[in-house]
């Protein structure tokens, strides 16, 4: 390491999502290794291929035969997209710390000794990297980055400067009490604040390089999808405990509106003798009642067993192709 830096006793796990990033396999792995050459500690790298279309799997496996069995290929069947592809990854970490990044060669591993100290020394749940300089076009990356930082920050409470940065450090017994789908790795930081306090949520200034092979995968389009991943974020960080007050408040408002009118409607036709059979307003505080009740009970069960599904571990939302995984007493990388 290039730092003096001293950190307590522990395994780690490093996690690198790929896909269709053939040309920086090699290259992404060796950085690792440099970043981590005097590593005190045992570790272990765990590269998930999200179901390249290239080059990406047999890349994996031969680089990874090269450097030992520490390292190790995880294969999802398709391409789930790079929230299952995380979730894959730190399903198999055996590590007491748990570290994403990246496998764009973006993130430089060297961070990694200095953030892993910093989560042990401090004793935090989570140090989550920010690119406070970063290497990324404006309109396509920056912007709609920032947008997502700022809308995230506001609606969750856990103010970060950059939450779209995927290297991160976890205390992995704290990690794998959340799952993950949708594009919920952003979301990373709110989600743990679920089951820790945000006192135990730290931000370090990590280094960004520009890309040196290959497209981003990513671009203005995925802040639409923030947007709608982050009303099911709001919903369970605030109702997850209490589902029926978010939807039984809007279910009850309804339900008064169109008890209003019905009520009116009732007192015109039998109080006053008007014929009320073609009013719009009939139809309005009757579809009104539908609606309330759907919120009150559709809503309420339809997200509340879809949030047990998850977090049950009933059901998956990938597939490894791989299975055969390597036991707790196998090959770590040691110095």
């Amino acid at each position: 390491m290039s730092e003096n830096i001293s950190i307590p006793a522990h395994s780690l796990s490093i996690v690198i999502p790929m896909y269709n990033e053939a040309e920086n396999v090699e290259p992404m792995i060796t950085r690792v290794h440099e970043g981590l050459a005097a590593y005190p500690h045992p570790w272990e790298l765990i590269l998930v291929d999200d179901g390249s279309a290239d080059a990406t799997p047999a890349e994996l496996r031969r680089v990874g035969a090269k450097f030992g069995a520490h390292v190790r290929v995880v294969e999802l069947a398709r391409n789930f997209r790079q929230t299952a592809a995380m979730q894959a990854g730190i399903d198999a970490a055996r590590g007491d710390v748990i570290v994403t990044l990246d496998g764009d060669l973006q993130n430089d591993p060297k961070d990694i000794p200095r953030m892993v100290a910093r989560l042990l020394n401090e004793d935090l749940d989570m140090v989550a990297g920010w690119r406070k300089n970063r290497q990324d076009g404006l309109f396509l990356r920056k912007i709609p980055s920032r947008i997502a930082n700022r809308l995230i920050a506001r609606i969750t409470g856990v103010k970060l400067n950059d939450y779209g940065c995927s290297l991160k450090a976890f205390r992995a017994s704290v990690l794998k009490n959340v799952r993950l789908y949708g594009e919920m790795h952003r979301f990373i930081p709110a989600w743990l604040a679920t089951v820790t306090t945000p006192r135990r949520i730290a931000e370090e200034v990590v280094t960004h390089h520009a890309r040196q092979f290959g497209e981003s995968k990513y671009g203005i389009s995925r802040t639409f999808r923030v947007i709608l991943d982050l009303i099911s974020v709001y919903f369970f960080m605030r109702f997850r405990a209490r589902p029926g007050h978010f939807f039984g408040g809007a279910g009850l408002i309804l339900g008064a509106i169109g008890s209003a009118i019905l009520a009116y409607m009732g007192f015109l036709k039998l109080v006053l003798g008007q014929s009320i059979g073609t009013r719009p307003l009939l139809l309005v505080g009757f579809f009104c009642i539908v609606m309330a009740v759907q919120f009150i009970l559709s809503g309420v069960l339809g997200e509340t067993l879809a949030r047990i599904y998850f977090e049950s571990g009933a059901g998956r939302l990938y597939t490894v192709r791989n299975p055969d995984q390597p036991g707790p007493d196998e090959a770590w990388h040691q110095v």
